[in-house]
């Protein structure tokens, strides 16, 4: 092995284990009544690490905003207490033609929300649309669209 195949593999063990640090498992955001009260106690120890390991790849992203479980690292909770966590409706501000993997939607109530999950889409077209914002499991948020019948996964960013 070269000098830069071994400072390549150096990198991306470190960019590894930083990432693996940077995760929190639903264990440790939860407490143990609402890892209990969500059925998580009953899962196999292969099941938990499966839900986790696809939660570290698509669901709770470091820095993220979260629902529940008090602040974590400097981590911003716009809605830190569950009764806070209200469907949102409001308008977008401006042109809306879909969105392209980490699109922004600014509200006309001042909040901004950021796309969350992959995936584009771009024949939309609407002016201002109304929009629905509901929680959902797991601190996540769905944001209906008025005008096209669709909706997308969205974190609040402001």
């Amino acid at each position: 092995m070269n000098r830069f195949h071994a400072l390549a593999l150096a990198a991306l063990s470190a960019a590894g284990v930083a990432q693996a640090a940077e995760f929190s498992t639903l264990e440790e955001r939860m407490n143990r009544s609402e890892f209990t009260a969500a059925g998580l106690d009953r899962l196999s120890p292969e099941q938990l690490k499966s839900l986790n390991d696809w939660l570290r790849v698509h669901g709770l992203a470091p820095g993220a905003p979260v629902a529940t479980g008090g602040s974590r690292n400097g981590v911003v909770e716009f809605y830190p207490d569950d009764n806070e966590r209200q469907t949102i409706e409001a308008r977008v501000e401006g042109h809306v033609d879909g969105w392209l993997g980490k699109t922004t939607f600014k509200l006309d109530n001042g909040q901004v929300w950021q796309q969350a999950e992959s995936g584009m889409r771009t024949d939309l077209g609407l002016n201002g649309p109304a929009v629905r914002i509901k929680p959902m499991l797991l601190g996540s948020w769905l944001m209906y669209i008025d005008g096209c019948g669709c909706s997308l996964r969205v974190r609040r960013i402001k």
